[in-house]
Formats: structure tokens, sequence, C-alpha cells
């Protein structure tokens, strides 16, 4: 007796997880102000860091998943939502802050960027394997600090060496704990989708 294996379809390079779902204007937008509201949901997820005026949150992660599993442009369009909003003054930056005259607000610019470079790499399948997953991960955290922590310096009068110790330094460990999540769960989620298609 042969069981048949159950339909696989292969999944082209070229979409993210995102264009799984039925194309239209009103599915984008949807898209776009979810990833703004996850990214503000997730930065409520904050624990204040002793010496450092950068808090850890789940803001960073959820950007990069954003990107990720959004695409570039509409990536951009979520986070630069989330960044304009909060700057209105909604309180959905990290710690329920809001403005632009903060310190950590470099790493918000730097997510912006991250979460559109991530997502073009999504496009080329960047997150379909575990070790792609983790490098996308890495330059999209790498891309937030190379803006978050000159910004930092720049905002607090500290020396670039200060800023690093502050403002990278304790946030490694968390940083790699995340790249870990995604290792698992972007490549899954690509299974899921190749088997139920």
């Amino acid at each position: 007796m042969s069981t048949a294996a159950a339909p696989t379809r292969t999944l082209r390079t070229g979409t993210v997880l995102a264009d799984l779902l039925p194309a239209s204007r009103a599915r984008d937008i949807a898209l776009v102000a979810g990833g703004a509201a996850l990214t503000g949901l997730a930065a409520q997820l904050s624990v204040p860091v002793p010496g450092s005026p950068v808090p850890v949150s789940g803001q960073t992660f959820a950007a990069l998943l954003v990107g990720t599993a959004l695409g570039a442009r509409r990536g951009f369009l979520s986070l630069a939502l989330y960044a304009l909003v909060g700057m209105a003054g909604v309180p959905w930056f990290a710690q329920g802050t809001s403005g632009y005259a903060m310190p950590s607000f470099g790493y918000i610019l730097g997510m912006l960027l991250a979460a559109t470079v991530v997502g073009a790499l999504a496009r080329r399948g960047a997150d379909r394997s575990v070790l792609r997953t983790a490098g996308t991960m890495v330059l999209g955290s790498a891309i937030i600090y190379a803006v978050g922590v000159p910004y930092l310096a720049l905002a607090t009068g500290m020396t670039l060496g200060q800023a690093v110790t502050a403002g990278l330094v304790p946030f490694l460990i968390g940083d790699a704990l995340k790249a870990a999540l995604a290792m698992g769960a972007l490549p899954a989620a690509w299974k899921l989708a190749g088997r139920s298609s």
C-alpha cells in the first residue's frame, strides 16, 4: 500500500510571505498599518538597561520581522508610519515614549533602513533557510546599530566608545536570541506555506 505525499507548491524567489495573501490595495494598506501597530506593541515589551538611555525592547525584532515578511517597499512604509505617528505624539515607542527629541530615536531611524534592506533580501530568498535568515537578521541588527549608536553619541554628548558601551554591548545577547527565533520561525513559515498550497 502506497501513500501519496501531500502536494507541495514551489514558492518562487521574488515573493515575500505577505505576497501569499490575495493581492489588493486594501491588503497592502492593512499590512503596512498592521506592521506599524505590531512594532508599536512590541516596543512596549521593554526593560530599562542600567547605565543606558536605551531599553531592551521587542521593537527591533518586530521591525526586522515586518521588513522580512512584507518586503522592502511595504516594510519601509510600515516603519515610516510607525516613526511618523510616534513623532506626532502617539506614545508607542519603547517605554511608552513619543517624539523625536530622545537619545534612542536613532535606533528608530535605523529600523526604518533595516526593514527596507531585509525586505529586499527576503525578496531574494534570504528568509527561506536557517543560515540565510541568520545572516539577514545579523545584517538588519548591524544597520540599526550603525544609525542608532552614532545618533546616541550625538544626542547625549557621549564619545563613540561610550555610546557603543551603552547602546550596543548590552544588547548583543538579546539580539542573538531574537535572531535564533527568526531562524526558526521564518523558514518554518515558508515550509508551511509550501505544503498548504
